[in-house]
């Protein structure tokens, strides 16, 4: 599966963006769903995942309770829904795809295909 992740932008603290990852072909049937990040001088880091059989959501405490993944119904496009957004959520995002993640979401050799990242730079 190939996957396009857009929707990054910069915005002030406080602000909201939603980013997408869309599968370039077909849908993303299937497959589990991640989404990560990486800041200047960090490791890549989770932040959130979805499940495809259940709809189960999992989230970075860091991010708990401002930001939300979702995916539509065609299963074709999957979101992050990004509120209240902080100076250190600033980072290159990336979106994942595995058939199967178990228990391992929090991991990035969990996912075996990758989008290109997408930048979101928050202002303080």
């Amino acid at each position: 599966v190939q996957l396009q992740a857009s929707g990054g932008g910069l915005v002030q603290t406080g602000g909201s963006l939603r980013l997408s990852c869309a599968a370039s072909e077909g849908t993303f049937r299937g497959y589990d769903m991640g989404w990560f990040r990486r800041a200047p001088g960090k490791e890549r880091e989770f932040v959130a995942a979805i499940r495809w059989s259940s709809g189960a959501t999992y989230y970075a405490d860091s991010v708990k309770g401002r930001f939300t993944i979702s995916r539509d119904s065609a299963k074709t496009t999957v979101y992050l829904q990004m509120n209240s957004l902080k100076p250190e959520d600033t980072a290159v995002y990336y979106c994942a795809a595995d058939p199967y993640i178990g228990t391992s979401y929090r991991y990035t050799g969990s996912y075996n295909y990758w989008g290109q990242g997408t930048q979101v730079t928050v202002s303080s």
